[in-house]
């Protein structure tokens, strides 16, 4: 437990840093754009993470919003009703998991749709042989043809809003202090340590994606969609009363609207 509490702290003064909130999205587009650069003017060797078969990439990022969903639920219901002691909260505030399920599937709605509208079925990857009889990119694969259309990259979209969302709700842990002897404690501990981890993960994954795979233009929507779909919540409906609002601290509403100002 003292290895875990000790990474918990770490990981504290990483990510609860209101420069991190502020700046990590600017960090997020930057480093899209010097990898999309770096891919197509001096690519690098193909690696184990250029393998879209990667541990990493099945077992993680292809699931991103569930294990997001998964360890936010606990820790937004422990640490805003340690908080608050309100049930009623609790659940409005629960209720942001709701709103992001809700951008992760139109998004990811609207990205294949593009892809379907735009694409057509080739008998090989290098486009060669149109397909013209195959109306969708199911049927294509099911008859061993390979369908090229925009593919905004839905990885780009949703590591940069899942990323967003947790360093947004860890905000409450400057608030959060609880007796290192109660079972709260250890909830908290192991949530903060997970978390911070999945962060790191979805941090170095995008990375990844905008150095090995998708064109630049395809990154770019999908890092708009992830940055539009956190500021439009966090940054703009969140700060309102009629809203699952925002992570409870001192004077939050404040702080955040002078943040977002700047």
């Amino acid at each position: 437990m003292e290895h875990l509490e000790r990474c918990a702290w770490v990981l504290r003064g990483t990510l609860v840093r209101s420069a991190v909130r502020r700046y990590l999205p600017w960090a997020l587009a930057a480093s899209m754009l010097a990898g999309s650069l770096l891919k197509e003017l001096s690519p690098l060797p193909e690696s184990y993470l250029s393998n879209k078969r990667n541990v990493l990439n099945v077992y993680f990022v292809k699931v991103a919003w569930g294990w997001t969903f998964c360890l936010l639920l606990p820790f937004i219901a422990l640490t805003n009703y340690h908080l608050t002691g309100k049930a009623g909260l609790v659940l409005r505030r629960l209720s942001t998991l709701l709103v992001g399920t809700a951008i992760w599937y139109v998004c990811t709605a609207i990205f294949s749709n593009i892809e379907h509208y735009t694409g057509s079925c080739y008998q090989s990857p290098t486009l060669e042989g149109a397909r013209k009889e195959h109306q969708s990119k199911q049927q294509c694969h099911g008859e061993g043809g390979f369908w090229h259309g925009f593919d905004i990259s839905g990885h780009s979209f949703l590591l940069t809003f899942c990323a967003l969302m947790i360093v947004e709700e860890m905000a409450v842990l400057h608030e959060v202090k609880t007796d290192r002897s109660h079972c709260l404690h250890a909830a908290i501990t192991t949530l903060v340590v997970a978390l911070g981890f999945l962060t790191f993960i979805w941090v170095w994954m995008f990375l990844c994606t905008a150095i090995y795979f998708h064109n630049l233009s395809q990154k770019v929507f999908g890092t708009l969609f992830g940055l539009l779909g956190w500021y439009g919540t966090y940054g703009c409906w969140y700060l309102k009363s009629f809203s699952p609002g925002l992570p409870p601290q001192s004077s939050s509403l404040n702080l955040k609207q002078d943040t977002y100002k700047k």
